[in-house]
């Protein structure tokens, strides 16, 4: 009976390690999850059709993909960095809305020849949005966007309120 105990103790040890590694992943992924939706016909002549699948079959579109990025902040600044390989400058389009950062972008399908056939698709294609909400107010015309290597890296300065003030105490 204590063997069976012990046996009972472990897998829930187990079950609920299982269900806080999957909670920790969810959150942590849950802003970089982004819907891309197909692209409005007509509106590129760089689309293509979706590839077939072995067997003529058409492949599901994958509308969701990770779009990882970062929001670091020092004294004068927030700096946003997102991945999104595959776009050209562009294709993407920054906003910012109240204390609210808004990136739009499309990601073309590229076909790589006329002949062949997927095996595997896990890349997602089509129009997509991120609002990243900041922290703090932003000059938004101060603000400075670059991409590189897959990477947009966006600056975006504090506002005076949100720098906040030193004030010395003074003796009389």
């Amino acid at each position: 009976m204590e063997k069976l105990n012990e046996l009972k103790h472990g897998l829930e040890e187990t079950w609920h390690s299982l269900g806080e590694g999957w909670r920790h992943l969810r959150e942590r992924t849950s802003g970089a999850l982004t819907r891309f939706t197909p692209s409005a016909k007509g509106k590129t002549d760089k689309a293509t059709p979706v590839p077939v699948a072995a067997g003529g079959n058409e492949f599901p579109s994958a509308n969701w993909a990770l779009l990882a990025g970062d929001l670091f902040e020092d004294a004068d600044q927030f700096v946003v960095r997102l991945e999104v390989p595959g776009l050209d400058k562009q294709d993407l389009d920054i906003e910012v809305r109240s204390d609210v950062l808004i990136v739009r972008g499309e990601k073309r399908y590229e076909q790589e020849s006329a002949s062949g056939q997927y095996r595997i698709r896990q890349c997602a294609f089509g129009s997509f949005h991120r609002s990243i909400p900041l922290p703090a107010p932003v000059i938004a015309e101060k603000a400075a966007a670059s991409y590189r290597n897959g990477v947009l890296r966006i600056e975006l300065p504090k506002a005076e309120e949100a720098r906040g003030r030193r004030i010395e105490v003074r003796g009389e």
